[in-house]
Order: structure tokens, then sequence, then C-alpha cells
């Protein structure tokens, strides 16, 4: 905000001295030729946004928010990888970006970019996803809590009430919050009520991935009878592998299926019986940050500088066709 304020003064100056060089106005901005016409320079750091039907939600809602047309001037970049973000968050920051918007791949690691951020008079919002670092290298966080939604879904699986818990556990990308909230919630259920994790590991969010460690498990023989998957398309995956095994799951069925992001398609498998529970996260974050941003410019004090979406968790027995076209994405 105030490089624009210092930019529009330098142009009105530029303006002055044509004047009186017997130049207008109009050559002055003809001149200038770099004015955005008092755009707000945004840069807007993502994950791929094919890495799930989350992740598309999400990143559209940023794109039909942050145009022109509303008063921004946008650019984006998109890496699943911290250190690639981090040199994307840097490059935003030379080219004199007034907000950073930004959805780290990994907690850790930011704090020195978000200082040259703060030096440089660069705002930085965070959103969908925290950060290790402290609040007052941010202006705002718009994000979701993934340990309550982690939560909230092994207290559903504890309600359930098996007979035992032999439990396939799919990762997202490790490091990340929904990574970490999420398999950390299950982690503790388990340790307290002593369920059996078959195996755990990471299938990046991909369904591929998540197909070949079912399959792995499948294939050694070991029982299990729930499948959690920390994302929708990894549950897909899963699904996949024993559907091509003829093992039965969903409602009544021989495999609990549990995802997370609320797919459209993926409440459709609830509503069918095919699935059991999926978590909800919430993809439409750029109206808050949005007003978090014009409040920002026109002096307001943020009074909630940690804005956390409201989600909840979905099982197929209460499902309905009003849930599913409401929060599907």
């Amino acid at each position: 905000m105030k490089k624009r304020i210092v930019s529009m003064l330098l142009v009105s100056m530029m303006a002055v001295s044509l004047i009186g060089c017997g130049g207008s106005s109009e050559d002055a901005a003809a001149d200038e030729g770099g004015d955005d016409g008092g755009l707000i320079k945004v840069g807007i750091i993502n994950n791929d946004p094919n890495e799930s039907g989350y992740r598309t939600a999400n990143d559209k809602d940023m794109k039909e928010t942050f145009t022109e047309e509303n008063g921004y001037d946008a650019s984006f970049a998109y890496s699943l990888k911290n250190d690639e973000q981090i040199a994307s968050a840097q490059k935003f920051i030379q080219d004199g970006v007034d907000y950073l918007l930004l959805s780290a791949a990994d907690t850790a690691g930011w704090d020195s970019v978000l200082q040259d951020a703060q030096d440089a008079g660069t705002q930085v919002i965070l959103f969908d996803r925290t950060i290790d670092a402290d609040e007052s290298l941010y202006a705002a966080s718009i994000v979701s809590d993934m340990e309550k939604e982690g939560e909230t879904a092994v207290n559903w699986l504890k309600d359930q009430g098996l007979e035992e818990y032999n439990i396939i556990h799919i990762q997202g990308v490790m490091g990340s919050a929904a990574q970490k909230g999420r398999s950390g919630a299950l982690d503790a259920m388990a340790e307290q009520e002593g369920w059996n994790i078959v195996t755990q590991q990471t299938a990046e969010w991909n369904a591929e991935k998540a197909q070949q460690i079912v399959q792995s498990v499948i294939d050694s023989g070991d029982d299990f009878n729930v499948i959690y998957a920390e994302n929708d398309d990894m549950a897909k995956g899963a699904v996949a592998a024993l559907d091509k095994a003829n093992i039965s799951h969903g409602v009544g069925k021989d495999v609990v299926i549990m995802g997370f992001d609320t797919n459209k398609w993926a409440l459709e498998e609830l509503l069918a019986g095919n699935w059991n529970y999926d978590g909800q996260c919430n993809p439409y974050q750029a109206s808050y940050i949005a007003d978090v941003i014009d409040k920002l410019e026109n002096g307001e004090e943020i009074e909630e500088k940690t804005i956390i979406m409201d989600e909840k968790g979905f099982d197929a027995e209460t499902i309905t066709q009003e849930d599913v076209d409401t929060y599907g994405i």
C-alpha cells in the first residue's frame, strides 16, 4: 500500500514537471507507461491445482476473485515443493507486490522470506494452510483447522465401535499442514485405543500411489478393515485396489472408507453407501482474503488475525442429496 502511494506521488510530480515544460498530464501518464492504474499488486503462491479436486476449486476461487475487474494485478505460482515456493515468494517480493498470498507446501522454513517481505513492505496473508512462523511476520491467516479435521474424523471412527481396528493409513505430502493435522489425530487415537496401524505410507495426494499401497497390503495377506486416506483422491485409489480384489467396502461391508475434502463425486460415493466418511476442507477462502486486503488498504485494524474456516464431517448413513449439492466441490 505504501509503495503504491509513493508511486502515485512520483507520477504526480512527473506530471507537474511535464506541465511546467509545456507538457500535459496526459503526456505524463503516457510517459510513465508502467502505471497499473491503481491496481493492487498480488502474488499468489499455491499448490499444484491438479493435486486434487479441492485444490482445483481453491485455485479457481482465487482466480475469480483477484481479477483486474476487482482491482487486482495478480500473478500466480504453483509448486508442491517448499524450496520452489520460497523461490517464487522471493521473486514476487523483488517484483514489488503489495500482498503475498501463501498456501505453503510445508509448515517449516518460511521465517527468512517472510522477514524479507516485511522489510520490503509486502504484506503476507496465509491461506488454506498454517506455517510455523511468528504471527508478527504475516498480516492474517485464513486457514482450515487440520488438527480439528483429523480429530472429527477419528472420533467418528471410534464411535463406530468396530470389534477390531486394523487400519491402512494413507498420508498426504509429508510435512504439509493437512498431513500433520490428519495424521497426528489418527496417531494419537490409535495409541490411546490400541488400534493396529497395518501400514502408514504417503501417497502424496495421488490416487495411483494410494492404489499401489493398498494393493501391496492385499498381496501381503495382512488383515485390514479401515482405510483412512487423507484426501478423496487417495481414497478413490484405495477403493480401486479393493474393487480389483473383489473386497467389499462402504456401509455394512468389509472395509470402512474414509476420505477428506468433500469433492462432489466423493459425497456421492457416501450417498450411495460405497464410502463411509468424508471430512470437509473448505476451499473457498478468497472472499475472506479480499476482505482483509480491503481493511488493510483502508488503514483498518485486523481484529481477527486468524480466521478458521467452518468445516464438518459427513457420515454415509446420514448424508442427504442436499448435503451433496451444498457442500460438494
